[in-house]
């Protein structure tokens, strides 16, 4: 079988993450609890978000780290005689929604492999045989014992207090002008957080069937875009309260499309005009939160 470039960066990689000096492997070994998190959260996470938690300057350099991360738990599942699931189908690319092609050699090595070389598969085959995996990632009740082999322990993630604050009611001071002419600017301006220009204004403050209210809906052919924004003046825990509504605003738009008897296929993206502050980026990608940050008003409109 012809092996691609990408193929042989996953057979090449040295698989001793614990020992090695090359700042790959430094990585893989840094890069394994991020990956364990994201495993018993039952989330993927994207290449480009795994990199700015490494402090990874460009992510295309996670090809090596994945590989050596996955020769290292191949290596341990023989020594122990445990099926290890490929951890790092976890990571994904932001466009395919799949893995690397470097993730081929791995899953042909595997009952996953149906026969064919995974890189020669349709998409749709590929999403499938992922689908597989990634639920086999999430059953799989060792993680932290795979941690413990190589050293390491599980991130904490300490952001009680930003929790308690969020959970605070707000006062009846109603919306400030800065979050409304943000969200004016974005419904406008659909480009600014990546969706197409040609998509009509969207429809401001869409009242959905919980009587809960969204700040933006953007109606993409049959997906649904629903847009959550927060203003310069958000604070982190107003953020945070907004990464827990997206969760929300999620589930009611598809509860909806399915009594219209139409198929879910919804998308939800926190708008920010400020950044994303650090201390909740790992909050984000642990339950799959879509976020645009550092959104300028500029001359879109």
């Amino acid at each position: 079988m012809e092996v691609s470039n990408k193929s042989q960066t996953a057979q090449t990689a040295d698989s001793d993450i614990l020992k090695g000096d090359k700042l790959y492997l430094q990585r893989a070994l840094m890069a394994l609890p991020y990956l364990v998190r994201q495993a018993k959260a039952e989330e993927p996470i994207y290449y480009s978000d795994l990199a700015v938690e490494l402090d990874m300057p460009n992510a295309r350099n996670l090809n090596y780290v994945l590989g050596a991360i996955g020769k290292a738990l191949l290596d341990l599942g023989k020594r122990e005689n445990v099926n290890i699931p490929p951890i790092q189908c976890v990571v994904i690319n932001k466009q395919t929604k799949l893995p690397g092609e470097g993730i081929s050699w791995f899953i042909n090595k595997s009952e996953y492999s149906e026969l064919a070389d995974f890189n020669r598969l349709s998409k749709k085959r590929k999403h499938l045989i992922v689908k597989r995996v990634l639920i086999d990632i999430a059953s799989f009740t060792k993680w932290e014992w795979v941690l413990e082999q190589f050293g390491l322990k599980p991130l904490e993630i300490r952001i009680g207090d930003e929790l308690e604050r969020a959970k605070k009611i707000r006062g009846n001071g109603g919306e400030s002008p800065f979050h409304l002419e943000f969200k004016n600017f974005v419904a406008s301006n659909p480009n600014s957080i990546g969706l197409s220009a040609k998509l009509n204004k969207g429809q401001i403050e869409y009242i959905l069937p919980s009587a809960d209210v969204i700040d933006i809906v953007f109606a993409d052919k049959n997906t649904i875009v629903g847009v959550e924004v927060k203003s310069r003046i958000s604070d982190t825990a107003d953020i945070l309260r907004g990464l827990f509504q997206c969760i929300k605003y999620k589930y009611l738009i598809e509860a909806e499309q399915i009594v219209n008897n139409k198929e879910p296929d919804s998308r939800i993206i926190l708008a920010l005009e400020g950044p994303l502050p650090t201390e909740l980026i790992s909050i984000k990608n642990i339950l799959g939160i879509e976020v645009m940050d550092k959104i300028k008003q500029d001359n879109l409109q």
